[in-house]
């Protein structure tokens, strides 16, 4: 069984991968101040709560966006499960060529995310990743990660308009029931939510201009689900697409 992890800057993403499925998915608060040893009691206490112990993983793979996190998991990894992990980028690289000016600047997260997608879709396409930031991503017809465009994500937007401003509350971010509030709370949940979903909307479709053409659009990240029925450019949310290129990835390495 192979252990994906994904370190966000908000969140770590944990998939317990077994054969081609995805048996179960944890998500933790990205914690850079955690020792190894709370990393590592985490893991075997996640793992039993599946029904699993540590001598049931064979492999572990990460991708990750915050170095001093996946240096501390590497060791939580090594004791507390008793496999070397991988790290997407430093230890290993995405089976996926770039055309980007630096190579090594591109996040492990988006070089998965576009290995997972063309696998499953063999096709050019657009991916879009929304987490504490936003990437869209151009794979192109042949496979080759061609680069993107990258905003802040939908709940950074929505803290900083509450942090930088004297009256405006913290609102839960949803797709409103009407545009037009009628108090300030559904005035800026219409606002935030709308606001994001034409920006979605619009860096696709300038995207698609470029590219002088129509790929399809397939969204991922812990916020995709707030989007499927306010941007209209998303044909798909695949909501495991980081843990499925990490584990093509680590497949790659036998």
């Amino acid at each position: 069984m192979l252990l994906a992890i994904d370190i966000g800057n908000t969140n770590i993403g944990i998939g317990l991968c077994k054969g081609h499925d995805i048996v179960r998915r944890f998500r933790l608060a990205a914690d850079g101040g955690r020792a190894p040893d709370e990393y590592g009691i985490l893991f075997q206490g996640l793992l039993a709560s599946a029904g699993y112990k540590p001598r049931d993983i064979k492999g572990v793979i990460i991708s990750s966006v915050v170095p001093v996190i996946d240096r501390t998991l590497k060791y939580a990894v090594a004791d507390y499960i008793g496999v070397r992990a991988y790290v997407v980028g430093v230890d290993v690289d995405a089976p996926m060529r770039t055309l980007t000016d630096n190579p090594r600047e591109v996040g492990s997260d988006r070089l998965v995310n576009a290995v997972a997608a063309y696998s499953i879709h063999k096709t050019a396409l657009i991916v879009v990743d929304m987490g504490t930031a936003t990437t869209f991503d151009y794979v192109t017809e042949d496979g080759v990660f061609a680069g993107g465009a990258i905003a802040p994500g939908i709940d950074v937007s929505a803290e900083t308009l509450h942090t930088r401003t004297a009256r405006l509350p913290a609102v839960e971010i949803s797709m409103p029931e009407r545009v037009i509030g009628r108090n300030t709370v559904e005035a800026m949940r219409s606002g935030i939510y709308w606001g994001y979903a034409g920006l979605i909307d619009t860096v696709i479709d300038r995207m698609k201009v470029e590219l002088k053409a129509n790929p399809p659009v397939i969204a991922t990240g812990g916020l995709a689900h707030l989007m499927k029925d306010g941007a209209r450019s998303i044909t798909e949310i695949d909501q495991d697409l980081t843990f499925k290129g990490l584990k093509i990835t680590y497949d790659g390495m036998r």
